[in-house]
Parts: structure tokens; C-alpha cells; sequence
């Protein structure tokens, strides 16, 4: 090699050694924080994951297996791990998590009653409406990501469920045709009741989702569908997801988005004031939901939306301490890795590059406060984790979540 070429790949190789410090972690560390999460609270037998770190292993709702809504986000993660190799020309990789990806699917499958969406039971059983919608969009994500048919036959089935009801289990749905919105839950479990547009809930966490859901479908569909002649359809065609996605959108921006602040509400019973309580995934769905439907219309009433309740979850929600907030009721620690899929997509998307500071740093925090012996990180980013620490596979997840999809310059 002469004088110039090595100087050159000496010069580069500077730059990007600079690069991965100036991020406080490298590509490597990515890795390593995945397989972290991995080995700690992957059920290696079954593939599903497990509440926390007490648990051996996970047997059910009742005996540390991880809740079944919070199981798709895992699954989104190999994803991400799979289309990160690919990016990376890992074949090794590539080929492992692409297995890993599938046997996820498989074990979730064999776990909550084979992914019939119909079976309430409450143990591993779908009985409340965002649980179920929540693997619709993760299941049609698959499909686009695989190309399995099965994934998408799931999606669709699970969004049929979700929308018109169930006749075995006798609810009548989670769309509300009398004043709009979705509700979040049919009550009893086992008896329903219909719900009452003037008293039921209408949660962000159903409405948002459900943008999401038909937005990826939409997608995902063969175009020139003919529409289903169904009472109860299990398909819709690419219009009609469309049509769905800007009706419960509209809902949620009058009811649950404060239009001068960018903050979601969490819900809205009836006529009643909205809950004005933020979490960070209900920003987020909102972001994703308005980020699909932009890039479906070109409408940039839907791009200023994403770019105004991602500014509140960053500059209000964040303060304290520059990254993202903590929430420690159970099972929010998930609220990070469903947020760093869809500001994913406003950044990479609609190149939206101002939040990938914000973004770094916040991974880079939680990193360097990971406890190094299991390569595993907490979900309050600013306190290190000790070694002997019981720590949940939610809070656990979102450092990884984000590192897969922002991973070192």
C-alpha cells in the first residue's frame, strides 16, 4: 500500500472511530445489547419472553411470561435486527435472525391459542381490543418484511376482530358507529354487554393502533380488490383500510390531540373532558399513524401533526433530563421500543434528522449505565442498573429497540 492510500484508510478509519465516540456506542455495542436482552429474557424453549429476570422461565399470564401485547414489540425487535444485518452485509447474522424472527412467531403462535383471536380465555386468551391490534400491525409488518401469506391472512383476521366483534364471544366490536372512535375493551369478559357511546372508554392506545394497523395493511393488500360481501368481513380492500385509517384518525384529532401543544390525551369517555395524561407510546402511535397517512396522501397536515407531537414528547415530555421519561406503572417500560419504531419513520421517512441527537443521546445514557455483566439496561436511563438487580423485559427493552433502528454512524 503506498504513503497516500494509507494515510487515507488510516483517515477514515479515524473518522469513524470518532463517529462511534462521539455516539457513546459503537455498532458492536448494538449487538451486544441485543443478544444481552436476548439471553436474559428470550425463553429459549418456547420463544416467547418472560416478564423479568426472577422468572426461569415463561410459562403463562399467571407465571412469567411477558404480556401478550407487549410480545409483538419483541418480535418487531428481530425484525429489526434481521433488516440491520442485511444493511450491514452480515450474512451470519442475517441468516440467525431471520430463523430467530420465525421461531418468535412460532412460539407466540403456540402460546396464545394459536393465534385464534376468537378464544377469550384470560390466561393466554385475547380479550381486550388493543391487545389484539397491537399483532395486527406486527403481523402485517412481517408480511411486508417475509412475504408469508400467513402473516397476513393473521392481520387481517385480528383487524376484522378488533373492528366488527366477535359472534362467539358476543361483543359487537371496538368501532363505535354511533359517535365514532374505538373502544378499548368489551365488558364482561365473558358475558359482554354492549358498549355505551356516552359512558365507555375510547382510549389513544386503541384509536392510534388502529390507524396504524390499517395504514400497514393498506400497504400490504393486493390492489383492484374486490370488497368482501360479508356480514362480518375478514378483509377489506386498500380504499376501505384507507377509508378506516382517515375516519379514526379525524376521531382522535378532535378528541384526543391538543392541536396547540402537540400532547395526546388517554382517553375520552364520552363527552366528557379528555384524560390529559401523556405516555410516550400513545405519541408515538399517534406519530406513526400520521407519518402513514402522509406518506400515503402527501397531505402535510398529517407531517406537521407527527413533527408537533414529536416536539412535545422531546422538548416537554423529556425535560428533565434531556431523554426519554420513565414510567414506571407496570408494563410501561415497553413505551420506549414502541417509540423508536415510529419515530423511525419520521426520521427516516420524511427526513426528519433534527430528533437524531435527541435520540443518540438517549441511548448513549442508558448504555453507559447498562449493568455490564448481563449487557442488559434499565428503563429510568439515568440510573445504573447493578448486577443482582430484577429488572422487567419491558424496561429492559428500550435501549436495544433503539439502538437496532439507530445504530452507530
Amino acid at each position: 500500500m503506498n504513503l497516500r492510500k494509507y494515510i487515507s484508510v488510516i483517515g477514515c478509519c479515524a473518522v469513524l472511530s470518532a463517529s462511534a465516540v462521539n455516539d457513546g456506542y459503537t455498532n458492536q455495542d448494538v449487538w451486544s445489547a441485543y443478544e444481552g436482552f436476548n439471553k436474559t429474557f428470550l425463553d429459549s424453549k418456547k420463544y416467547i419472553y418472560k416478564t423479568d429476570t426472577s422468572f426461569p422461565e415463561a410459562v403463562d399470564r399467571w407465571k412469567g411470561a411477558a404480556a401478550i401485547w407487549c410480545q409483538p414489540m419483541y418480535w418487531d425487535m428481530s425484525m429489526n435486527a434481521y433488516r440491520l444485518a442485511c444493511k450491514q452485509g452480515d450474512k451470519k447474522r442475517k441468516k440467525e435472525f431471520k430463523e430467530l424472527s420465525r421461531k418468535i412467531f412460532e412460539g407466540n403462535k403456540a402460546q396464545y391459542a394459536g393465534f385464534n383471536f376468537h378464544d377469550n380465555n384470560e390466561n393466554t386468551g385475547w380479550f381486550i381490543y388493543d391487545d389484539i391490534q397491537w399483532w395486527t400491525i406486527t403481523l402485517a409488518r412481517a408480511y411486508q418484511l417475509f412475504g408469508d401469506d400467513e402473516y397476513l391472512k393473521l392481520s387481517e383476521a385480528s383487524f376484522s376482530r378488533v373492528w366488527y366483534g366477535s359472534e362467539k364471544v358476543g361483543d359487537t366490536g371496538s368501532y363505535d358507529p354511533k359517535k365514532g372512535g374505538m373502544f378499548w375493551q368489551w365488558q364482561p369478559i365473558q358475558h359482554p354487554k354492549p358498549n355505551d357511546s356516552d359512558r365507555d372508554g375510547k382510549m389513544a392506545c386503541i384509536n392510534f393502533p388502529t390507524v396504524v394497523a390499517a395504514m400497514t395493511l393498506y400497504n400490504s393488500v393486493p390492489k383492484n380488490r374486490k370488497p368482501s360481501a360479508d356480514k362480518i368481513p375478514l378483509y377489506q380492500t386498500r380504499e376501505q383500510y384507507l377509508a378506516k385509517a382517515k375516519e379514526i384518525y379525524d376521531w382522535g384529532v378532535e378528541n384526543l390531540f391538543d392541536k396547540q401543544t402537540g400532547r395526546i390525551a388517554d382517553s375520552r369517555h364520552g363527552q366528557h373532558e379528555p384524560a390529559w395524561k401523556t405516555h410516550v407510546y400513545n405519541q408515538a402511535t399517534f406519530i406513526g399513524a400520521s407519518v402513514l397517512l402522509y406518506k400515503a396522501t402527501g397531505d402535510k397536515k398529517y407531517l406537521d401533526n407527527a413533527i408537533l407531537a414529536t416536539d412535545y414528547t422531546v422538548k416537554d415530555m423529556s425535560a428533565e433530563h434531556g431523554v426519554l421519561p420513565f414510567e414506571s406503572g407496570i408494563e410501561q417500560g415497553i413505551y420506549t421500543a414502541i417509540f423508536s419504531q415510529y419515530i423511525a419513520m419520521l426520521v427516516y421517512d420524511c427526513g426528519q434528522q433534527q430528533y437524531v441527537p435527541f435520540l443518540k443521546k438517549t441511548i448513549a445514557t442508558g448504555w453507559s449505565n447498562r449493568d455490564k455483566t448481563r449487557n442488559i439496561c434499565g428503563g429510568e436511563y439515568t440510573k445504573k442498573l447493578s448486577e443482582n438487580e430484577v429488572i422487567d423485559s419491558y424496561s429492559a427493552s428500550g435501549i436495544p429497540a433503539l439502538m437496532l433502528l439507530f445504530p452507530a454512524n
